[in-house]
């Protein structure tokens, strides 16, 4: 032992024994350790750090905060408790309140036409496999004859191994090579006994099996003779197939795809590239936090979990297709979504087995029959999972808009389908783009029906919206007049829908790429008007506005309309702006992006209605073939029902247009002799004029006709009935006669 080491050892006993002396408790000059000053050394988040006010003062009041600062005077890094103790979340009661209850039956064991689909679906089915199976039988039977008598070899060979303990002469040709004599004297005793007992149980077995075959070949009857060979040969036929020629084939093909676990859901989220999931990641955490098992939900996979703090779902949503590829399934096969009841961190990730817009969709249940009652849900499309998404057409006014080639104009017409096949409703249908992808309806059913955007459509167009507005103010008087027990929440119902002598029959108007209408340089100020007010007033007296436009903009979709729209299909879009266009101002920023949608995904849109919040649906797709079909189907039911008017019945529907059969700017130069008057007062006496044309006019409506003819109107003072002076919006004669003077000279220029 090294000297200088045991000297030293000596040195550091004495001074340790002497100090211990010194020290009779621990009064005696001992060091008392501050424990919470040195818990808050050790952490190093700096937790229980003290609260300072903006001024920089510690939080605190009263008595308390005096304390406070007297203690931390004495010791200024002494530290405050922040988080006080007590439970770590609401308690039981609370949270139990609070829960969400799942349901105790799945939505399709609910819902009957999902049931009956599933019980259409399993009687299809298996009814497929046992066709299948039962065509090929003679094919199966041959392939069993031909291959028993390799059966019976097979069978004899392995009878004769297992009388002679083949499998036991591997380890006896082992301990012949090792020379292990010893082992191999017992393996060889073990043989013996097995041999002799296989051969009493082979005997015996062929004694009883001989006799039994003789007993059936003579008692039994030749049908039993002819089952028990043929199963004999059956079982044989099976032992000798290879094993690469199975003798039944695969009546059904599986579609095969790799369960989502949650490794695959963490390798996705970590390929996305958001900073705040890898640096998670990097610290060993998960960067989602599950919240529910990863569970199958209709033909996919389902997994839910709140994001790391300051990630929000949008940040998922937008780089889609990075997820799609750490997840190695195709873009249309995932869809990350938001939980609206939830944070806006909270992820739902829906992974289906086959591309949404790829995968078989159930069969529509209107394709070949039935009939729609507007009033009640009907479905027309499917969500991810398969599963039909309702919507009722009464009490709403719709926008769809995708730009296109993206199944816009065919989802229109798969709304007024559904609304032909209401015998009761009345069909206006107008397709702008004038390529009469309408006219499968339009023709067999429409009251009125147009396609083309000519000087002449839009006039016919305008004609048959002034029609309806005149209409809808007729019906508000009829529902004012009703009892309140036949209408209690004062609009149109199913029931009074039935009544024919009331009128209030359902009118169902679809304008496709309604843009031409909004932008017309002489009309579009009165379209704009009429429909704000259809949108506005109609649903509750049984009118239905269905706008669908390639150009979701300000000024091909006034606000007007676009922000009263209770129905919004969005199919893909390009950009934000058309986005919230369609769906809603701010869905952009909520999660709802259409622009997410790839080219492939036609027919396929966010659709925010029916009381729920914007889901994903794919609608039917039902072509041309398919749309006559229907809408033939619904002509004769309406011939049945006595229903068809209009352009379908070849009724002469009044189309005098805007400019023929009266002059505006005459009319009101012949009712205004005063130098100026007040709107209503005009409209009244044209009114009383050509009832025809202005019955039901309003000042508006007077105003936005004007507009065409360069006419502006503004306050004008006047007496009312009662003798008293008022402003009220009214015109000029001076005003009336310039704009008639200066189309005179433009129509003599013309000329």
């Amino acid at each position: 032992m090294n000297h200088d080491d045991s000297e030293r050892e000596r040195e550091l006993f004495a001074r340790l024994e002497a100090d211990m002396t010194s020290r009779s408790g621990p009064d005696a000059g001992a060091d008392l350790v501050d424990l919470d000053k040195a818990r808050s050394a050790t952490r190093p988040d700096g937790a229980d750090r003290p609260i300072e006010s903006a001024d920089g003062a510690q939080a605190g009041s009263g008595a308390e905060s005096a304390d406070r600062a007297e203690d931390e005077s004495a010791d200024p890094e002494k530290t405050v408790v922040v988080d006080s103790p007590g439970p770590d979340g609401p308690g039981f009661w609370d949270g139990a309140r609070r829960a969400r209850r799942l349901p105790i039956l799945p939505a399709w064991v609910r819902s009957r036409a999902e049931l009956a689909a599933s019980a259409r679906w399993l009687a299809g089915y298996s009814g497929h496999i046992t066709a299948y199976h039962a065509v090929r039988t003679p094919l199966y039977a041959g392939k069993l004859a031909l291959r028993s008598p390799a059966g019976a070899a097979k069978t004899v060979g392995a009878v004769g191994r297992w009388l002679a303990d083949a499998e036991g002469a591997p380890l006896r040709r082992w301990a012949v090579a090792e020379a292990n004599a010893q082992e191999y004297f017992r393996l060889s005793r073990q043989r013996d006994h097995r041999v002799k007992l296989r051969a009493l149980l082979f005997v015996l077995a062929s004694i009883v099996g001989v006799g039994a075959a003789i007993a059936l070949y003579v008692l039994a009857p030749t049908w039993v003779h002819l089952v028990t060979g043929g199963a004999l040969v059956a079982a044989l036929g099976w032992i000798g197939a290879p094993a690469d020629a199975p003798v039944i084939t695969r009546a059904v093909q599986r579609p095969k795809a790799d369960k989502l676990t949650s490794d695959m859901v963490l390798r996705a989220l970590g390929a996305l590239g958001i900073p705040a999931i890898n640096q998670a990641q990097a610290k060993g955490r998960d960067g989602l936090a599950f919240v529910a098992p990863i569970t199958r939900d209709g033909p996919g996979w389902r997994a839910e979990g709140d994001l790391p703090f300051g990630v929000t779902v949008t940040d998922v949503i937008d780089r889609r297709e990075r997820l799609a590829s750490g997840l190695r399934r195709p873009l249309g096969c995932v869809w990350p979504e938001a939980v609206p009841e939830e944070h806006t961190g909270r992820l739902v990730m829906w992974v289906g087995d086959q591309d949404m817009s790829k995968a078989k969709q159930p069969a529509w249940p209107l394709a070949k029959t039935g009939s729609v009652n507007l009033f009640k849900p009907v479905a027309w499309g499917t969500d991810q999972r398969g599963r039909w998404v309702e919507l009722t057409l009464m009490y709403i006014a719709g926008i769809i808009g995708a730009i296109p080639r993206m199944g816009k104009t065919f989802l229109l017409r798969l709304l007024l389908l559904i609304a032909a096949l209401d015998q009761r409703a009345e069909l206006h249908t107008y397709d702008l783009k004038g390529t009469g992808d309408l006219d499968p309806v339009g023709d067999r059913v429409s009251h009125r029906h147009r396609a083309g955007d000519e000087d002449e459509d839009i006039e016919y167009i305008l004609n048959g919206l002034r029609e309806v507005r005149t209409e809808m103010r007729r019906r508000t008087k009829v529902i004012r007049g009703l009892p309140r027990d036949l209408c209690p929440e004062s609009k149109v119902t199913s029931e009074l829908a039935d009544k024919k002598e009331l009128g209030l029959h359902p009118i169902v108007i679809g304008v496709d790429e309604c843009q031409v209408l909004f932008e017309h340089a002489k009309y579009g100020g009165e379209f704009e008007e009429i429909c704000t007010d259809l949108v506005k007033r109609g649903p509750a007296t049984g009118i239905v506005l269905l706008l669908a436009t390639q150009r979701p903009d300000a000024k091909s979709l006034p606000t007007g309309i676009s922000a009263n729209a209770g129905a919004r299909w969005c199919l893909k879009v390009m950009s934000q702006v058309e986005n919230d266009m369609v769906l809603g101002t701010s869905a952009y920023k909520r999660g709802i992006r259409a622009t997410m949608f790839a080219w492939a995904d036609k027919g396929i849109c966010y659709f925010v209605g029916e009381g729920a919040d914007a889901r994903i649906v794919r609608g039917v797709f039902a072509d041309a073939p398919t749309a006559d079909t229907i809408a033939l189907r619904a002509r004769a039911a309406r011939m049945l029902a006595g229903t068809l008017t209009g352009h379908a019945a070849g009724e002469a529907v009044e189309s005098e247009t805007a400019g023929s059969g009266y002059d505006l700017l005459a009319d009101i130069l012949a009712v205004m002799p005063e130098d100026k008057a007040w709107n209503e007062v005009i409209v009244a006496r044209l009114a009383n004029l050509r009832p025809e044309v202005y019955q039901g006019w309003g000042a508006e409506q007077l105003t936005a006709a004007l507009k065409p003819h360069g006419v502006s109107t503004g306050q004008v003072w006047g007496t009312t009935d009662a003798g008293k002076g008022a402003n009220r919006r009214g015109i000029k004669r001076a005003a009336i006669l310039a704009a008639a003077d200066t189309e005179s000279d433009g129509q003599a220029g013309a000329a």
